[in-house]
């Protein structure tokens, strides 16, 4: 790892696109990923805050998937709080409000290959473009650091409870994500090509934060974000406030087992009985899918108790079509009493 702190703790340059950051500045800057054919420029916009005092090194991301956008603003709002600033911040902020700039620019998931960048890492210099883009992230930004937060949303037609996904097994990981705050945990195993398992390779402890849907702003989302990422800066050493230190504190946070989707029996319209964060039991009526006459009617049952992470926001389905992300708890009564109590804040 080419972490900008060394084994003592002293700060050393940091270098990013060419360009140095000191110790105590600030500084925007644009990697160069890749070329259009019309010979537009793809560049990625980082902003870097480098404290005065030694400490970690963070990486904060978005718009990995372009439609991903909760994530975009998430950033927006950190980088304007008063306690990230050259005087008080120990180590390095690098923010990236948007990796996937062409998916971006054009309200889509995807590069222009028609790849998902987060099937991609650690990528090649001369693979396709989604390759290319993720290796360039991973030598000019996850390389330099020492810890990570990739904050996405739902899928496109898909909304998501706030909540953490991240690989349990390594206790540092473990503890950023109760630091967090968000009374949901995944333990979720990395998946081939996402930076996620790029990052665990090089031994980089990562969280992934997911909420709300693709292309609309959520704004209980957004602020149960940022106030996620400021509670792990507090939890890692980087921010010494003690408000910005209990944020997560504060929150009691659920451990899920296991996680599965429940899929359209049938095809048809589905009209939703159960939303985002409503326990469910074994057998309970999730959904009701129906023909367009209204005669056919087809129940869309839980298979297991659980809690309700997930759910499709189109009510057009057909067969097979994945409907309803159940996560399951060692006691999903507190947790649904718990996220009742959440959702009043």
């Amino acid at each position: 790892m080419n972490s900008s702190a060394d084994a003592n703790g002293s700060l050393q340059p940091l270098e990013i696109a060419g360009q140095v950051v000191k110790p105590g500045s600030r500084k925007r800057i644009e990697i160069h990923c890749a070329r259009l054919f019309d010979y537009t420029d793809m560049v990625i916009p980082v902003e870097v805050v480098r404290g005065r005092y030694p400490g970690p090194v963070l990486f904060v991301s978005a718009a990995i998937h372009g439609d991903e956008i909760n994530g975009v603003e998430i950033i927006k709002r950190l980088l304007a709080r008063k306690v990230i600033n050259r005087k008080t911040l120990r180590g390095t902020l690098i923010a990236v409000p948007i990796v996937n700039v062409f998916g971006f620019n054009n309200n889509s998931r995807y590069l222009p290959d028609r790849r998902d960048l987060n099937r991609s890492f650690p990528g090649t210099p001369k693979g396709s473009m989604a390759s290319q883009v993720a290796h360039t992230f991973m030598q000019e930004i996850v390389s330099k650091c020492t810890h990570g937060i990739d904050l996405h949303t739902g899928a496109i037609h898909r909304a998501n409870l706030p909540q953490i996904r991240a690989s349990l097994d390594n206790e540092e990981t473990r503890q950023l994500a109760r630091a967090f705050g968000v009374p949901v945990v995944i333990n979720s195993t990395t998946r081939d090509g996402s930076l996620r398992q790029a990052a665990l390779e090089q031994g980089i402890p990562m969280l992934l934060f997911e909420g709300g849907e693709a292309l609309r702003f959520d704004e209980k989302v957004i602020r149960t974000g940022l106030k996620g990422v400021l509670a792990v800066m507090g939890e890692i050493g980087m921010l010494t406030h003690h408000r910005v230190m209990a944020m997560g504190q504060e929150k009691e946070v659920f451990f899920a087992q296991s996680s599965h989707w429940v899929r359209a029996p049938h095809s048809g319209s589905l009209r939703i009985r159960k939303g985002l964060g409503s326990k469910v039991m074994k057998d309970e009526l999730l959904g009701v899918i129906s023909d367009p006459y209204g005669d056919s009617m087809v129940r869309v049952c839980a298979s297991k108790e659980g809690i309700v992470i997930g759910m499709t926001m189109i009510p057009l389905v057909n067969q097979g079509d994945a409907l309803f992300h159940i996560a399951t708890f060692d006691d999903s009564e507190a947790v649904g009493e718990h996220l009742e109590e959440w959702d009043e804040l």
